[in-house]
């Protein structure tokens, strides 16, 4: 739990219930296989999950997983896709309560993401770990987030204005590249419980980058 309360997690609860309309319990299998998918992955690894995997943890049968995925990678793509949007609607969300100023939100959004991981386990292995092994589909997802990190990072450069001249854009990915290996390294070493104690050296990254930016040094 953080300063803002109880963390939500990163899921979509099923809207109906007993004599719910046909399309309302579909979605709700849906969402449930969507969960279940990010813990078998998280319990198994990507390439030791079978369909089998998801319909047992999800409570459904075989014949509603495919009316919903052509295949267990379709899934996958799925159940990252939700968490993703999930988890940066949340970002979005800490930034604007923030109230405080630029800094004050970028570091509102930080807390809320570590958080957020650290509420839902299955899906940060699912994010950080198991998608580096999912496939081509699932990296170019991956490289699309990050870009989208790195895009918020040179928006709160630009914001901030200065007389230095803007980096190039490889430096806030390089940025984004580091935060995440400090946040896996942390996962698979300590566990996702452990994650919101790097609040302070990734907003120390973040500030670092956007404070004291210099020439790349000579050799």
């Amino acid at each position: 739990m953080s300063g803002h309360g109880q963390t939500p997690p990163l899921r979509v609860l099923p809207r109906g219930r007993h004599a719910a309309p046909r399309e309302v319990v579909a979605e709700s299998q849906r969402d449930r296989m969507l969960v279940a998918m990010a813990d078998a992955t998280a319990s198994k690894g990507y390439a030791n999950v079978a369909v089998a995997d998801v319909i047992e943890r999800a409570g459904v049968s075989r014949r509603s997983f495919y009316e919903h995925f052509a295949n267990k990678e379709e899934c996958f793509l799925a159940a990252y896709d939700a968490g993703v949007a999930g988890l940066l609607e949340e970002i979005a969300q800490a930034e604007a309560q923030a109230g405080r100023g630029l800094l004050a939100g970028a570091r509102a959004g930080t807390e809320a993401y570590l958080q957020l991981l650290a509420d839902n386990p299955a899906f940060a292995r699912t994010f950080l770990v198991e998608v580096l092994g999912a496939g081509p589909a699932a990296l170019e997802r991956r490289a699309a987030v990050h870009e989208r990190f790195a895009q918020r990072l040179l928006e709160s450069y630009r914001a901030i204005g200065g007389d230095v001249p803007e980096p190039p854009a490889y430096i806030f990915r390089a940025a984004v590249g580091a935060i995440h290996e400090l946040v896996i390294d942390r996962l698979l070493n300590e566990g996702a419980a452990s994650l919101p104690a790097l609040l302070g050296p990734i907003v120390e990254i973040e500030l670092r980058l956007l404070r004291v930016p210099g020439p790349a040094p000579e050799r």
